[in-house]
């Protein structure tokens, strides 16, 4: 019989290995200082069977030492644009191609640098380095005299703060954008070290295209066995699962949904076990729901006139039958502006907003899996359906209220 001083300590350890799970989920690198730190130590106490659940059922290595715990996630889709790295500021806008590839230059000049760089000596080395003929003549050219292109240096920076890699010693890269100062950082080369999460050698791939080169760096081992086949799918379907706002079957080969078939039940309990995710399963495909919604980065609904008119788009195009354009949309954002627009910001209201509203619903809409888009076509997706306004029901009074579907989804 167990004792209840067993019981009490085998939850605390569930508790603690599910909080453990869930905060690398959220930020696969968690630093040993800083708002993550009881994060780290709950990783660092619970490694050995993070590092065995993650290894067997997702592929993903768990490295963990004095510094940093870094979980080196694959995504299930590498092609996947929906979900960009943001700058690390309230508006959190997406990074574009030219921050992208100053990133990658800047954390190449990084590896390279002294203990400790400053923001000036930075640039010169990424505008040296972009200077590679390959480079130029895929049109890439920096000179970083202009005001723009300081500023996406300044987003890069403040990523690579937020992330751990470096640490600002003195100054303000606000300073360093206007041209009236430096920025002084310590370099982390431990955690610059674990940022790449690739399974080869970028120097390695030889193939042509962006979708073969990310199919390379992430590519199994030969899968030259049904035991090896059936593991890369396994592993591929659970971290689709875990990544994935809503996992349909249409986009699975045949031998993908015919092992999920089989394998479903499996799978969605090693996940709620470890996650506390919850299976909803529906005819068109598998969502794991977060009760606690906050694994996500992307939220429906959400606060905010942007927020309020995605959800009133969401309704309208729930109630679509077939695909609908973005010029339908912004006419009815059109007509939603004279009933809501006492509560919208003013900007939303001025002639011409609409356009980046709707493309601003979309891209939401899209990183949550709920519509599919193709040029000025928008297609809802299944998933799309629990947004659709049901009949009024009016209640008597002291009738119990009916209980609330959530509608936050996970990402």
């Amino acid at each position: 019989m167990t004792s209840p001083l067993a019981e009490v300590l085998d939850g605390q350890h569930s508790s603690e290995l599910r909080k453990a799970a869930r905060a690398l989920l959220k930020e696969p690198l968690l630093l040993a200082h800083g708002p993550h730190a009881d994060e780290f130590r709950l990783v660092r106490r619970h490694v050995a069977e993070l590092r065995e659940w993650f290894d067997r059922n997702t592929g993903w290595s768990l490295h963990v030492d004095a510094d940093a715990a870094r979980l080196r996630k694959v995504p299930g889709r590498p092609a996947d644009a929906t979900h960009p790295a943001r700058e690390a500021a309230r508006a959190g806008a997406p990074f574009t191609r030219r921050r992208y590839v100053l990133l990658c230059l800047a954390l190449g000049a990084l590896e390279r640098s002294e203990a400790q760089t400053a923001l000036g000596r930075l640039a010169d080395q990424v505008v040296l380095d972009a200077a590679d003929p390959h480079l130029t003549a895929a049109g890439i050219h920096f000179t970083l005299d202009r005001r723009d292109e300081r500023l996406d240096l300044a987003a890069v920076v403040r990523l690579l703060l937020k992330l751990g890699v470096l640490r600002r010693v003195a100054g303000d890269e606000e300073a360093y954008v206007s041209g009236a100062g430096d920025v002084l950082y310590d370099v982390e080369r431990r955690v610059l070290a674990g940022l790449l999460a690739t399974r080869r050698g970028p120097s390695t791939v030889r193939a042509d295209t962006l979708d073969e080169r990310l199919a390379e760096l992430v590519a199994e081992t030969a899968l030259d066995s049904d035991d090896l086949r059936f593991r890369a799918m396994r592993r591929s379907l659970t971290r689709r699962l875990l990544d994935d706002p809503v996992l349909y079957y249409d986009e699975l080969t045949d031998a993908e949904l015919a092992y999920l078939t089989r394998q479903r039940g499996f799978l969605t309990a090693r996940i709620t076990e470890l996650t506390g995710l919850v299976a909803e399963v529906r005819a068109e495909g598998i969502a794991m729901v977060d009760p606690d919604d906050d694994l996500t980065d992307v939220r429906m609904p959400e606060q905010g006139t942007h927020g309020h008119i995605t959800l009133l788009l969401t309704e309208h195009l729930a109630a679509a039958h077939g695909p609908v354009t973005t010029d339908d949309l912004q006419r009815k954002v059109r007509e939603l502006a004279v009933e809501y627009g006492g509560f919208w910001a003013k900007s939303a209201k001025e002639p011409g907003a609409e356009g980046e509203l709707v493309e601003s619903a979309l891209a939401r809409l899209t990183a949550l899996g709920l519509i599919v888009r193709r040029g000025d076509e928008v297609t809802p997706r299944p998933a799309l359906a629990r947004y659709a306004v049901g009949e009024t029901v009016v209640l008597e009074p002291r009738t119990p209220r009916m209980p609330q579907q959530r509608k936050a989804s996970r990402q």
